[in-house]
């Protein structure tokens, strides 16, 4: 999946003369919470609604007034992604950096914007969350032909995949979770089980043996 794929467009935008005044009432009438911060056609900033939040505090040591212009408070120089960009290397981004949005740009054209909404839309559909399916966590060594084995159990009694997901456990294995065509998750646990897979999900029942 790609951030093309996730992104909102068109974007909703700013420009460095307008005031905090007037950012505050765009993003409360459009439901955001991000605006990229253009000037002469190209994102040179981006505000956010707590930037604007913390410069007019009265806590502020030097608080600003809601007249002041979002050239003085905006982000800059601003993080963007690409759209052919994976959702994945946006989300890396976004988490290091402590961010919550990425404008898009195609070039130097503002085509788009990703925020940690969209990260979480492209998460549940990555594990097929959305669709009717079960979900099954299996440890396997981390070696070649034992993730092939794995699928080849599913394929054997006519159950697809939707979705597949791995990431490291302890040294030497990996993690599955598998999003699949069946509710019966147990009696498909206890078969995987039988087979010789460790299956961390769903757990055994307590009185079983």
């Amino acid at each position: 999946m790609l951030v093309r794929d996730v992104m909102h467009s068109p974007v909703v935008t700013i420009s460095t003369g307008a005031t905090l005044e007037e950012a505050n009432t765009l993003m409360w009438e459009q439901g955001i919470r991000h605006l990229p911060v253009v000037e002469n056609g190209r994102v040179v900033g981006i505000l956010t609604d707590r930037d604007v939040r913390l410069a007019t505090s009265e806590l502020s040591p030097m608080p600003y007034t809601s007249q002041t212009r979002v050239e003085e408070v905006m982000t800059t120089p601003v993080l963007t992604a690409d759209p052919m960009d994976p959702v994945e290397e946006a989300a890396r981004v976004m988490r290091d950096r402590k961010i919550g949005s990425l404008p898009v740009l195609d070039g130097r054209e503002l085509v788009g914007i990703i925020t940690g909404i969209d990260l979480l839309d492209a998460l549940v559909a990555l594990t097929g969350a959305r669709l009717p399916s079960g979900r099954i966590e299996v440890r396997l060594p981390d070696r070649p032909g034992k993730l092939a084995r794995l699928a080849q159990f599913f394929a054997e009694r006519g159950v697809n995949i939707h979705s597949l997901l791995t990431y490291p456990d302890e040294e030497g294995y990996v993690r599955n979770v598998l999003r699949v065509g069946s509710l019966e998750t147990r009696k498909l646990a206890d078969a995987l089980r039988e087979a010789g897979f460790e299956v961390l999900w769903p757990p055994k029942k307590p009185w079983s043996r």
